[in-house]
């Protein structure tokens, strides 16, 4: 079995650079969503307290729960004295404003966390999935890990100043990928920008939440096509937002944090200048469709001597608008030959797109249709050929 790469396009033309983007935020990445190419990348490996951003991850963990089916939106969840309005952690921070003894919806209590960035939320959900919050920590630290954010911990579910919440911008963006990608009939709430909590239990919490009813993402108010996803601030960290906007069938997402912003509209029109300038300088290249026959890998011992590879999803690559394809080779990458059975969707290679020497873009070859084994007679007669010299 030999290792072989094939050239499936090779553009060799002189490239150009575009200008870095520039920001005064401690760390930012925005990646095109389709390619999952780098286009901003500011200290985006370095771990940072993520602030209300980690309610993410929390969640993820409930979006779990209601693709498998074990709890439903209707259900409803008990407040607990930790996530009473009057315990003085929600004093400062953001909250549904929730009375202990009292029920909330399963979506409701979304809501809360999308739109009013509800911590109180984010401990009902954590004692109702995991009996604890600490023990919900595990299940947040668990998810995290089987998405690919290797360096990502937890110290509670709200992100509360916590020694033990911290989170690089290019993991958030990993977590706002699989939200979006997984999740696609609960991703548009993310986009709602008004909720008005109708269960109030308290004199205090009803006038309180006459106020409290848009979304801390403003960037959903000043750019057409932005459509989620989650803000935080803290005195100490400062102001971050994880953000995705899909223009023109093109999305972006984009991780700013430790933003020293006036406010939250600050915070919004940084973003925003973010992912215009993505739009702006990059463009995407779609080579491959799913589906499409990409090229044929030789099979032995297969009733078939050849299998179709192709991808699941769309192979994008995106490039500066300055330099189209140029300096763009795409290859195809696989064992010659595979041994049979090799079943529809099995990996069997992987295609990749280099630019300048440098991987933009890779994706896993797979098998368009099933290759079954061949029966006894026919690898004896194989062999035989083989050895013939007649294949």
């Amino acid at each position: 079995m030999k290792k072989k790469i094939f050239t499936l396009l090779l553009l060799l033309i002189t490239t150009s650079a575009h200008a870095d983007f520039s920001t005064g935020a401690k760390s930012a990445f925005l990646i095109d969503y389709d390619s999952g190419a780098e286009i901003v990348a500011k200290n985006a490996d370095t771990l940072m307290p993520p602030s209300s951003m980690l309610k993410l991850m929390t969640l993820a963990v409930l979006f779990d729960e209601l693709k498998s089916g074990a709890i439903t939106l209707d259900d409803r969840l008990t407040v607990s004295e930790n996530a009473d309005y009057e315990n003085p952690i929600w004093y400062p921070a953001s909250k549904i404003c929730l009375v202990a003894g009292q029920t909330v919806s399963v979506r409701d209590a979304i809501m809360g966390l999308i739109v009013m960035s509800g911590g109180d939320a984010s401990v009902v959900v954590a004692e109702a999935l995991a009996g604890s919050e600490s023990a919900f920590t595990e299940k947040m630290q668990q998810k995290a890990r089987e998405i690919g954010m290797p360096q990502s911990i937890f110290g509670n579910a709200s992100g509360l100043p916590n020694p033990n919440n911290l989170m690089t911008s290019r993991e958030l963006a990993t977590l706002a990928q699989h939200i979006i990608s997984d999740y696609p009939e609960i991703y548009p709430l993310f986009a709602t920008k008004r909720f008005e909590f109708k269960d109030y239990q308290s004199d205090w919490c009803r006038e309180w939440g006459k106020t409290h009813t848009n979304n801390y993402n403003k960037l959903l108010f000043i750019m057409p096509g932005a459509d989620g996803l989650k803000t935080g601030h803290t005195e100490d960290g400062g102001y971050g937002m994880v953000a995705s906007a899909k223009i023109g069938g093109r999305r972006l997402i984009g991780v700013i944090n430790g933003y020293n912003a006036k406010n939250h509209d600050a915070l919004a029109a940084e973003m925003k200048r973010m992912l215009n300038y993505g739009y702006t300088n990059t463009t995407n290249k779609t080579f491959y469709n799913a589906g499409d026959a990409i090229t044929e890998i030789p099979v032995w011992y297969g009733r078939d001597s050849h299998v179709v590879a192709t991808v699941e999803k769309p192979f994008v690559i995106t490039t500066p608008k300055s330099d189209g394809l140029n300096g763009v080779r795409v290859l195809a990458r696989y064992d010659d030959p595979l041994p049979a059975p090799i079943n529809q969707g099995d990996k069997v290679g992987e295609i990749i797109a280099e630019k300048d020497g440098q991987i933009i873009a890779r994706a896993p070859l797979v098998a368009k249709d099933t290759v079954k084994k061949t029966i006894l007679f026919g690898r004896a007669v194989r062999n035989v050929m083989v050895m013939l010299g007649l294949e």
